[in-house]
């Protein structure tokens, strides 16, 4: 069954690490469906609503199959390769996040997009396998990333 959910990201320094850590936590945890977001200019925030569905609880003792665990590049260091292709997805990222007036975490996170440096998937298949990566953000933007990594 779909949910609904309201997040308010302020974006006074006092509150934006908070509220995206909130976000974050959130995303984490649900399969997200649908996103809207909204600036409010008079307050200065983000209006994001998500439309998500509860991820279903694994059982502790079956053994889950390899898709299950998603590839995140913790802190990993990158050699000079990932490092180009990191820059490359960032200057994409700001751009897109630009174009379409949203954060640029919206787009991908820094730790989404060091993973695909890393992880340097061929495919849209193999965008499923890195953690933060859903149907709707490869749909969104799976193409454009592919063309980057392709092009580095």
């Amino acid at each position: 069954m779909m949910k609904v959910k309201v997040f308010k990201i302020r974006l006074a320094d006092d509150f934006l690490h908070k509220d995206q850590q909130t976000l974050d936590a959130f995303l984490e945890s649900k399969d997200i469906l649908k996103v809207e977001t909204a600036f409010v200019n008079d307050d200065n925030y983000w209006s994001v609503v998500l439309y998500f569905e509860e991820l279903k609880p694994v059982q502790q003792n079956t053994v889950k199959d390899s898709k299950a665990i998603k590839y995140s590049a913790e802190n990993d260091a990158l050699n000079s390769d990932e490092e180009k292709i990191l820059d490359a997805l960032k200057e994409w990222r700001s751009e897109k996040a630009r174009q379409q007036s949203l954060p640029t975490y919206f787009i991908a996170t820094n730790k989404e997009l060091i993973s695909v440096a890393k992880y340097k998937p061929a495919k849209k298949e193999e965008l499923l396998d890195i953690k933060g990566f859903g149907k709707h953000k490869i749909e969104n933007y799976g193409e454009e990333i592919l063309e980057i990594l392709e092009s580095i």
